[in-house]
């Protein structure tokens, strides 16, 4: 059984609990004839008459305005809404209760002095805000509960990562004092070549040890794209051609380590870096909270990014993950081109 069946178990349940906790407080302060009663003509249409706004407003609250709202801790606007569902409950149980009702037994449930809107919404408002109340605390439950198991997964995958980062030292350890070494061999006599072993160096330390944490400096993420590029177009030579743009201030800011490389990546393994007259383009603004990424580039022939696997679907998961609704990560294939769009907040 999912989760999402576990939920509304749970939401049956209550709603069987606030049914049967009325039902018996009719039998406590009305003995077994007021229980009864419940289940006659008409005071059975009476029961549907407020059951029915009630758990309404109970769906609405669930499925719609506490995601709205809460989840965005927009408590202010929250507040309204509770508002706004206590005057949508008292209407529609005016319309069951006062005008439904009343048209098919001739008999009101209020008396004439209070079938006014003030009175009416005052002493509806209790069961409004009873709705409101049951639903909202599960929703916020089911919110821990969902966090708390993405943080596990996000725990086990950090210890799948150790694990296997640890598996792997020896060979990193190598290679760094191999290049460490040639480096040394290099400085004095072609200074050019041990700068760029050096680079080189850096740029494998980076995604060897440092990146293995969950977020990184912009600063050393931004340093490993431009790294990056500056090896692949010593690589290619004037066989490149990739315009970047980076605007914006780069502080102290963090962000989720090794996203940004996922797209520069996808250009270089399917798209078409060759021609000069349709060149790659990545762009990269850093505002006050967010960072903004995109691509746009021609896809190679033989290539298809809707159907390859280039890793969308499991960065996608990550930055869920991380940031639930909090970011917007989009693609488009147009003909033979390609669009990525990324925008991310920075962890506060």
């Amino acid at each position: 059984m999912n989760l999402k069946q576990q939920q509304w178990k749970i939401h049956l349940l209550i709603a069987l609990i606030i049914i049967g906790m009325d039902f018996y407080g009719d039998y406590v302060y009305n003995g077994l004839d007021g229980f009864l009663k419940n289940f006659k003509y008409p005071s059975n249409l009476r029961i549907l008459a407020l059951y029915i706004p009630f758990f309404s407003i109970y769906s609405l609250n669930y499925l719609l305005v506490c995601k709205q709202t809460l989840s965005k801790k927009k408590l202010f606007l929250f507040a309204i809404a509770v508002l706004g569902m206590t005057f949508v409950f008292a209407g529609l149980r005016y319309v069951f209760d006062e005008v439904i009702i009343y048209k098919i037994t001739g008999l009101h449930n209020y008396f004439d002095d209070s079938r006014n809107f003030i009175y009416y919404t005052f002493d509806n408002s209790y069961f409004a805000i009873k709705a409101i109340m049951f639903s909202t605390s599960l929703y916020l439950l089911f919110e821990y509960i969902e966090n708390k198991n993405k943080l596990h997964l996000l725990e086990i995958e950090q210890k799948k990562a150790e694990l296997s980062f640890l598996k792997s030292q020896l060979e990193p350890h190598f290679l760094f004092n191999t290049l460490n070494s040639f480096y040394t061999d290099l400085v004095d006599t072609q200074p050019k070549t041990a700068k760029d072993i050096y680079r080189l160096s850096e740029l494998l330390r980076y995604v060897t040890y440092e990146a293995q944490h969950d977020f990184m400096p912009l600063q050393k993420e931004i340093q490993f794209i431009e790294d990056y590029l500056y090896f692949y177009k010593k690589r290619y030579e004037d066989a490149l051609f990739l315009e970047f743009n980076l605007e914006g201030i780069i502080a102290d800011q963090q962000i989720p380590s090794l996203v940004l490389i996922h797209f520069v990546e996808n250009m270089f393994k399917h798209g078409v870096t060759y021609k000069k007259e349709t060149p790659a383009k990545l762009s990269i603004q850093i505002t006050q909270d967010h960072l903004i990424l995109t691509t746009h580039n021609e896809l190679s022939k033989a290539e298809k990014y809707t159907n390859t696997g280039i890793g969308k679907e499991n960065l996608d998961k990550r930055l869920k993950a991380i940031y639930n609704t909090g970011y917007e990560f989009t693609y488009q294939q147009k003909g033979t081109t390609y669009h990525a769009y990324l925008k991310l907040s920075f962890k506060k």
